[in-house]
């Protein structure tokens, strides 16, 4: 992997990722931008003990424009865009409409806030149920092809190797900037979903904050380990594939199965037979294999109704300081579309309770997800 990395003309970093060093990367942003500028807030949520991120500029963003004003594919004469370049393999830069935005200068986390869990009232009085703080974190763009029309089932086994490189590399970066917490890699998929950009493309978000997701899933872990001195993780990896019945693929680093209680009507979920806390911890071999199976697994969803499902792809890694000996990396895919026009909407019970309820059973789910292998 080559790497190149330049200054958009708002003060905007971005990063070319080539599979081979010699590409001419030197094009200059010609557009006329303001400076960066953006000012995201979190704000303390006391019953569900997390925080909320309010950014009211991201109103202002482009919404799904034409493949002529596409802001995410390379610029030419006339169409200058996000990357200055008149090719490119795998990009990554700073969103220009984030949802976390860089720390002021003269910033500083309040005292006792730097986790849920800390801002209980004492002494300050009621108040303290109700702090907030600037929502210093960082987001970023990865864009993986530059054919507008592409998908990331559609790529070569070789590019889907880059862009798993580009992750680990941002990752790695991400992770050792001053108040993040945890890093989350992901792409979301068709309009259904809420998709903005139709050029395909996915997502890396930097959290001043463990996710309330992980939290949970961290919590569970260890109350597991109290009880039965054994990891959660391990134990659930090795019994989906002792069942058997909802597993999709097995290899000999990676297995994929649909969870014995999954929430969406198709899901799977892709660990490492060897449990590590992010992708940076990826051996070799595992990181040779994962290629192929990402491939396999993506191709799934875009056969499975007889065109491409909606999605949503993301990367569990274990927070930056926590808990990263109990967590286990793994990919988590899932469409709401639960019949070929039918989808599943979160109503009252999932919306208000988050309490899911599903119609279609994950092993019915699991042998439609086999049955459309290539």
């Amino acid at each position: 992997m080559h790497k190149t990395t330049i200054r958009l003309a708002d003060g905007r970093e971005l990063s070319y990722y080539d599979a081979e060093a010699g590409q001419a990367r030197e094009a200059v942003d010609r557009r006329d931008l303001p400076p960066a500028n953006s000012a995201s807030q979190l704000r303390y949520e006391p019953f569900l003990d997390t925080w909320v991120i309010y950014a009211s500029h991201r109103q202002d963003r482009s919404y799904l424009p034409s493949a002529q004003n596409c802001p995410l594919c390379p610029s030419s004469e006339g169409h200058l865009t996000e990357i200055p370049a008149a090719d490119y393999e795998v990009v990554v830069f700073e969103n220009r409409f984030p949802a976390l935005s860089a720390a002021p200068a003269d910033a500083a986390r309040p005292p006792g806030t730097a986790q849920p869990g800390t801002a209980q009232p004492g002494t300050g009085g009621l108040r303290e149920l109700l702090p907030e703080r600037p929502a210093a974190g960082r987001c970023e763009v990865v864009c993986f092809t530059s054919d507008h029309d592409a998908s990331f089932a559609d790529l070569s086994r070789e590019r889907v190797e880059l862009v798993l490189e580009a992750l680990i590399d941002r990752t790695a970066e991400l992770s050792a900037l001053p108040g993040v917490d945890q890093v989350f890699c992901f792409e979301n998929r068709g309009r259904e979903i809420g998709v903005t950009q139709p050029h395909p493309h996915g997502q890396i978000y930097a959290y001043p904050f463990v996710t309330p997701r992980t939290e949970r899933a961290l919590a569970s872990a260890r109350a597991y380990y109290r009880r039965t001195a054994r990891n959660l993780y391990d134990d659930v990896l090795a019994a989906e594939r002792a069942d058997g019945s909802r597993v999709i693929l097995e290899t000999e680093h990676w297995t994929a199965f649909v969870p014995h209680a999954a929430r969406w009507p198709y899901e799977i979920h892709l660990y490492p037979h060897r449990r590590v806390p992010d992708l940076a911890s990826l051996e070799p071999a595992e990181r040779s294999e994962l290629a192929d199976v990402e491939l396999d697994i993506f191709g799934r969803f875009a056969r499975l109704f007889g065109e491409p499902a909606p999605y949503i792809a993301g990367w569990h890694q274990a927070p930056v300081r926590d808990g990263r000996q109990l967590f286990a990396l793994h990919l988590e895919l899932f469409t709401p579309r639960r019949t070929t026009d039918k989808l599943k909407y979160l109503a009252g019970s999932e919306s208000a309770m988050d309490a899911f309820a599903s119609d279609v059973i994950p092993e019915a789910a699991a042998a439609q997800l086999r049955d459309v292998a290539t």
